[in-house]
């Protein structure tokens, strides 16, 4: 299981949101590239990073915060937070970033995602499974879709998507612990897709209890932020 840790961005700065709220907005760092350093002295591989500005506006908004950390960082980056289009996904990956996270354009414009996973190809290319009890939200957690999870999923993997980060909104920023009944749920039903999950991850019980259902990565935000899982704690996942 890979641990991945968050930073999301708005107006330059580290913040995290509960429950997806952007009036319950707390910030963490004016400098996300010294926070992205940090993790990387740890030894972590990959990066979630999120333009929380971009999500809600439906067009990326931080490309100098971006284009920081992924020059001054070794990190496997995966960004999203306001992609919608091949231009920007193509500008993203000359900038080093290694793969883009997609959730509206997929409910919106079904074809063009289909054109764009066939573009870049399963590896590079991560859809954001958004939600709130069984229906899923976009554009920012703001909008919600027609869809229902399970059918979203099996769409996607008939169309050939592999990675997916599936984030319980409702648990997101609330150190309440991960929806695990959800997650071994996902994993027993759709097991050639990679689950990631995110929302809620507290303390290293849960992290051992998801490892153990079998995502294939987890996604750390707050428990980090507010020190209830330090980065020595992450060391047996390297």
């Amino acid at each position: 299981m890979e641990i991945i840790p968050a930073i999301d961005i708005i107006g330059g700065k580290c913040v995290r949101l509960i429950r997806g709220d952007f009036k319950l907005k707390k910030v963490y760092s004016s400098n996300p590239l010294e926070i992205a350093r940090l993790f990387e002295k740890t030894g972590l591989k990959r990066l979630h990073l999120i333009d929380l500005e971009g999500a809600k506006r439906g067009k990326i908004k931080n490309w100098k915060i971006i284009k920081k950390i992924a020059e001054n960082t070794n990190f496997k980056i995966e960004f999203g937070g306001g992609v919608r289009n091949e231009a920007d996904i193509k500008k993203l990956f000359n900038l080093g970033i290694d793969r883009v996270i997609l959730g509206s354009i997929i409910l919106k414009e079904p074809p063009k995602f289909k054109n764009v996973l066939k573009q870049f190809g399963p590896a590079k290319i991560v859809v954001a499974a958004d939600i709130k009890g069984n229906k899923i939200f976009y554009r920012g957690w703001q909008k919600e879709a027609k869809k229902e999870l399970s059918s979203f999923l099996e769409d996607l993997a008939e169309l050939g998507a592999k990675t997916i980060i599936c984030t319980d909104i409702g648990r997101d920023g609330t150190l309440k612990g991960p929806n695990f009944s959800l997650y071994q749920k996902l994993v027993s039903k759709f097991p050639n897709l990679k689950i990631i999950a995110s929302g809620g991850a507290r303390n290293t019980q849960d992290l051992k209890r998801l490892s153990k259902i079998g995502v294939a990565g987890v996604i750390i935000g707050k428990a980090i932020y507010e020190n209830k899982i330090k980065l020595s704690d992450l060391k047996p996942y390297l």
